[in-house]
Parts: structure tokens; C-alpha cells; sequence
């Protein structure tokens, strides 16, 4: 049942039998079978096949979906604590935003193996919205991004700030941008428009790929400070200062969880006292 409910999941999220069997990993002849006996199972259609590739769903297949998430996230934790229950281990899946992964990310991880020796980490890089969406579908246990979004039922807290700066020449170009929704692509537009800059723009949704063509010469962009560290660059003004936040679920039932976020926070409350 519970491998039904996974497929269904990502039917649901995608809408679409193909894209769901390519993230699954099976034909697209096992999705459409694994859903009609969840549906034979439960006695209603959950989707409507309407000959086209798109597929909409049924109120029960939402109400399946709304109710199925917690209870396929607890199962994953169940699985997880029986596979670590042996050594005690406590597994959770963080998603990370581009620069944060790269440059405050690796510290964090190296002290909170210190301080809990028995925690074992997937770590999923994504652009900032990425990281909103995966937490709101229960793929992560709690997240950081470097821009000011929210969903209901989570919290958001700031943890450190970020200066933004400018490398290389911006009358020249090409300005090397991030995709729409990563959390620097805001300031960028907003310089361009405050200076009226119609050099090229080109579209990059790598920030390791960015800095590496900024060190070859090629290219102007904003970045993090951090990242433009061996580079030369301008620093620009309090308004291009921005925060890395931590994001969690409203309620979190893991205890182990629980302490690991709180020391988080209370990490991030000592760095700005000091």
C-alpha cells in the first residue's frame, strides 16, 4: 500500500503519468497499474484521464493527498529509525540554498556532527523557492534559503547576514543572472533598473558556475561577498544586505529534530550577540 501511496504522490504533484514514472524510475505501464489498484483498493478514482497527457484530479484524490503526506512522511521516519535504530542514529534530509550550501553550509555541518555524533545528513541543493516547496511537501525535515519567503504552517528565522557585491564591469556586460526564483535574482533586477543597464543578461542556474566565469574575466554580476572572495569587487550599499534563514514545519514530532534546529537557532542568537 504504502508503495501506492509514493507513486500516487508524485502522479498527484505532477499531473502526469510519463514525468511521474521518469522521477520513480519505472515504466510509465507500473504507474498506471500501481494507480488503478490503489484505486480498485479504495473503491474511487482519484484521477480523471481525459486523453490528454495532463491528467486532473477527483476530490477524493485530494483528500487523499492532504491526508497521505503526513502518513507517508512518518513512514519514512519509521523505515529510518529502524534502519539507525541499531546504532541510534538520527537521519535528516536538509535542502539548501546555492550560496549558503556552498559557504556557511560545510561550518554548520562540521559542529553539528560535534555536538551530535550520531546524526547522519542528506543535504539537496536548490535555489531558495525550491527549498520552501520541498519542506511543504514533507522531501526535507527543515531547510535554509537567502530569501524571505514563507508558506503557512512553517516558521522562518533569520540567521546571518549576507552583503551583496558587484564583480566586474557593469557598463560592459554580460550580466550573468540567476534564474527567477533563487534569492539573489531580486537584487540584481533591482540594480539593473536603478542604473538603467541594458547590457545582455544571461540566465545561470549555477552560482559555482557564475563565480567561475567571473574569475576568468568574463561577465558582471552580483554575489555574495563570500563568494567573491580572490575577486575584485564593489561593495554596494545596506540595501544590497540580506539574510540567510533557517525554515521549519509549524509542528516537527521528532524530538531528535527538535533539539537539532533549536541548537541552530540558539547558535545564530550567540554569533549576533557577540
Amino acid at each position: 500500500m504504502f508503495k501506492y501511496l509514493e507513486t500516487f504522490k508524485v502522479v498527484y504533484e505532477t499531473k502526469h503519468f510519463s514525468k511521474a514514472a521518469e522521477l520513480l524510475f519505472i515504466a510509465q505501464p507500473t504507474v498506471s497499474a500501481q494507480i488503478k489498484q490503489l484505486e480498485a483498493d479504495l473503491g474511487v478514482a482519484l484521477f480523471i484521464r481525459n486523453g490528454r497527457q495532463e491528467i486532473e484530479t477527483t476530490p477524493q484524490g485530494d483528500l487523499l493527498y492532504q491526508k497521505s503526506v503526513n502518513l507517508l512522511d512518518e513512514w519514512r521516519e519509521l523505515k529510518l529509525d529502524l534502519q539507525h535504530e541499531k546504532n541510534q542514529m538520527t537521519h535528516c534530509v536538509i535542502g539548501a540554498s546555492h550560496t549558503y550550501s556552498i559557504y556557511v553550509l560545510p561550518d554548520l555541518i562540521i559542529q553539528l556532527k560535534r555536538v551530535f555524533p550520531k546524526l547522519s545528513i542528506t543535504i539537496k541543493l536548490m535555489n531558495s523557492l525550491a527549498v520552501v516547496e520541498a519542506l511543504n511537501r514533507h522531501e526535507i525535515d527543515f531547510g535554509f534559503i537567502e530569501k524571505p519567503l514563507s508558506m503557512k504552517h512553517m516558521h522562518r528565522f533569520p540567521l546571518v547576514k549576507d552583503q551583496l557585491v558587484i564583480v566586474g564591469n557593469p557598463e560592459i556586460g554580460p550580466w550573468l543572472v540567476r534564474e527567477e526564483t533563487s534569492g539573489v535574482y531580486y537584487y540584481t533586477q533591482r540594480y539593473i533598473e536603478e542604473h538603467d543597464i541594458k547590457q545582455e543578461q544571461v540566465s545561470i542556474h549555477n552560482n559555482e558556475i557564475i563565480v567561475a566565469l567571473l574569475k576568468k574575466g568574463y561577465g558582471c554580476s552580483i554575489i555574495s561577498e563570500r563568494a567573491a572572495q580572490g575577486l575584485d569587487y564593489k561593495p554596494l550599499s545596506e540595501k544590497y544586505q540580506r539574510h540567510f534563514y533557517l525554515i521549519t514545519r509549524d509542528q516537527e514530532s521528532r524530538d531528535e529534530l527538535s533539539k537539532l534546529v533549536t541548537w541552530i537557532r540558539q547558535q545564530a542568537r550567540d554569533a549576533r550577540s557577540n
